[in-house]
């Protein structure tokens, strides 16, 4: 028998289900009954994977059921499978296209053996993401209460002031949260700490590295490098020869890299030695920021992984051989 693949194209009120290589669609609601009517009708059909693009949490009742089913689940970036439908010649976009474009995605990329399937966190893992990402979220609104006062009316000036202040309580409340999380739970603690010991890492990239990036310490160097997005791809076709570019990954985790990396060119050590010597070879800042950024990305993956503390000494041998 055939094996069968499924993609479900997420949105607030349906999910559109396409199965490959039937090219058939159906539509059942995204909320509860509608995801036990979806598990009904895939159960007798055993499908090899089922692929859901993330979308912005909508996705989260979906996947976590279909993997509580025991089905392989795999939710991706929806860049990634827009370029894959791009490569069909597949030009159109509706609900349910999507949905079978998923289940050929599923299909080509659980053949080929690079489907990542979900894996479901812990509730300490999960407390800690939404803690992260509401601090995000209030930190968005400060910066635009506070470019909002500048110029603002004076009628209104002083209730922007007031919800300027309300803001930062919420904020130092939510960092209080985050800490008092990280306490209650060992191992986090631990991780925690030993990305924070690394000149130029603070709390808020150890949190996002936590709670977005459990992936950390689990691949290899390369691998955690193309999920972040500071992998550089070659541009080149014929005899021309294009800057190597980085290209999709975890935006969110990549910007609070990036902000770590300036401090820490300043303050680490190694990472000091790395981009002075890139800018001695005629690299621009930024090219050599982008280095520094995948740099301490490997390094951080090495330390978790090996369960290691900081030492200078170790990891100035570790940039060198690397």
């Amino acid at each position: 028998m055939e094996a069968v693949y499924v993609g479900v194209d997420v949105s607030k009120q349906w999910l559109d289900v396409g199965l490959w290589p039937e090219a058939r669609t159906y539509r059942v609601t995204n909320d509860a009954a509608g995801v036990d009517e979806l598990l009904k009708r895939l159960r007798p059909l055993s499908p090899a994977a089922v692929v859901l693009e993330s979308s912005g949490g909508l996705e989260s009742l979906v996947a976590s059921e279909l993997h509580a089913a025991g089905l392989l689940v795999a939710v991706v970036n929806p860049r990634q499978v827009r370029e894959f439908a791009r490569s069909l010649g597949t030009l159109g976009k509706t609900d349910r296209l999507d949905a079978v474009v998923l289940a050929q995605f599923a299909q080509s990329n659980h053949s080929n053996r690079r489907l990542v399937a979900l894996r479901l966190r812990e509730e300490a893992e999960v407390e800690l993401r939404a803690l992260v990402v509401r601090r995000r979220q209030l930190i968005g609104m400060l910066v635009a209460e506070t470019n909002r006062r500048q110029r603002a009316a004076k009628v209104v000036r002083k209730n922007i002031v007031q919800t300027i202040k309300g803001l930062k309580r919420a904020v130092v409340q939510v960092e209080g949260e985050l800490k008092e999380l990280l306490t209650n739970s060992p191992a986090q603690q631990a991780k925690a700490t030993r990305l924070e010991a690394v000149p130029g890492v603070g709390p808020q990239l150890s949190f996002t590295l936590i709670a977005e990036l459990p992936e950390l310490g689990q691949l290899g160097r390369r691998q955690i490098a193309a999920l972040v997005g500071v992998a550089p791809y070659p541009h080149e076709s014929g005899k021309f020869k294009g800057r190597r570019m980085i290209w999709g990954g975890r935006g969110r985790v990549r910007t609070m890299l990036y902000m770590a990396t300036l401090s820490a060119v300043r303050h680490n050590p190694v990472l000091r030695t790395f981009y002075r010597a890139l800018l001695e070879r005629g690299k621009s800042k930024k090219l050599a920021l982008v280095a520094c950024m995948r740099k301490l990305l490997i390094l951080l993956n090495a330390i978790v992984r090996d369960s290691s503390s900081w030492d200078p000494l170790h990891h100035l041998d570790f940039q060198h051989s690397r």
